[in-house]
């Protein structure tokens, strides 16, 4: 008889309704990692937002995005993910770029290898004057535009 109850169980839980899992009608922000801005991170056609990490305890995030590797050269993909995730009356944003999902950080500090292959990185700050699209050299080889 014991060796029948971890099957009746499961069958139990199985045939139980949705709800009785989904906590129906309630706040889910508990299931949002503390360091990220919204409950759901930006995507598009190509990119895609990996994390968003506070800066420090000021309320701004540096926004790591995921480029397919297959397109990191083409500009319009980076700047549609900087249209969606920076409105233009946007005071503060951040965005950094990777082609490769292992290399992007989980803080906001860089690693020597993590900075090397970063893709791209772009920086609005009306405050302080700052509206910047900096290139790496594989992206763009043009010594002038390039890191």
């Amino acid at each position: 008889m014991y060796k029948l109850l971890p099957s009746v169980l499961l069958f139990l839980i199985l045939t139980m309704p949705y709800s009785v899992f989904s906590h129906e009608g309630e706040d889910h922000s508990h299931d949002t990692p503390a360091a990220e801005p919204s409950s759901q991170l930006e995507s598009g056609n190509g990119w895609r937002v990996v994390r968003s990490l506070e800066i420090g305890t000021s309320g701004k995030f540096v926004h790591m995005v995921l480029i397919d590797h297959s397109v990191y050269t083409d500009k319009t993909i980076y700047s549609a993910a900087i249209n969606r995730i920076c409105p233009s009356d946007t005071e503060f944003c951040r965005i950094r770029f990777w082609s490769q999902e292992r290399f992007i950080p989980e803080k906001v500090s860089l690693t020597t290898e993590q900075n090397k292959q970063l893709k791209a990185e772009y920086l609005v700050n009306k405050i302080a004057g700052t509206h910047h699209l900096r290139w790496s050299c594989s992206v763009d080889p043009d010594k002038k535009h390039c890191f």
